[in-house]
């Protein structure tokens, strides 16, 4: 069984609009990539989801689980946290989308310092390329390690796998897991979005996954 997991509310997600999004920008790109990978951290609630998700993966894994998380802060802290004392390996390949140089823009900062993507930001969002180094779309380098990462899935032992990753990451993986379009997951996100905390269960059958369901977190 492979279990999907949206790392716990973190402080980025809880204030989004008044601290990370200032308008102008504080930092530069790198900067601010940097803080959103290393220092950004777990909110109050985002440690209580941390407990709700220690009892539910208890629940749901078999004994001992092979833990992936990407290397973010906020998603390491979240796989420490729900699966204590398990052994967790770190993988770029589950990393958030690299915003590049427009890491905690504004919309509108960003089209003014950037118009010649603002259509696609705006109409696209899966084929938008973010400035800068670094920067990937949905489609290209978020996709290409989501396929890579399910890939290794096909190969690996049959104990159980947690992966505690990002929003983006998590449309990629399900594109790949799910055999569907991007563009119609991107469309189902704008309606709603995977909770932070929840958990997607899979099962693998002859190197095919099925979704079994989906468990979230009532705090």
């Amino acid at each position: 069984m492979f279990f999907l997991v949206r790392h716990a509310e973190s402080i980025e997600n809880a204030t989004k609009y008044t601290g990370f999004y200032e308008n102008p920008r504080p930092w530069t790109g790198p900067a601010a990539h940097a803080l959103s990978r290393d220092v950004v951290g777990l909110t109050p609630r985002g440690f209580r989801q941390c407990l709700w998700l220690r009892q539910a993966l208890a629940d749901l894994t078999g004994p001992d689980p092979v833990v992936r998380t990407s290397q973010y802060r906020r998603a390491i802290d979240t796989a420490a946290l729900a699966l204590p004392g398990l052994p967790y390996e770190v993988t770029a390949l589950l990393d958030e989308q690299n915003y590049g140089a427009a890491t905690y823009m504004t919309k509108q900062e960003l089209h003014a310092t950037y118009p010649e993507g603002a259509e696609d930001r705006q109409t696209r969002k899966h084929l938008w390329t973010p400035p800068g180094d670094g920067g990937e779309s949905l489609t290209g380098g978020v996709l290409q390690r989501a396929t890579a990462f399910v890939d290794s899935l096909r190969t690996a032992s049959a104990a159980d796998v947690v992966a505690v990753t990002h929003h983006t990451a998590i449309l990629a993986l399900r594109a790949v897991l799910e055999r569907q379009p991007v563009t119609e997951l991107v469309d189902e996100a704008r309606e709603h979005k995977m909770p932070n905390a929840a958990v997607l269960v899979y099962e693998q059958a002859d190197g095919v996954f099925h979704a079994r369901g989906t468990t979230q977190p009532d705090c």
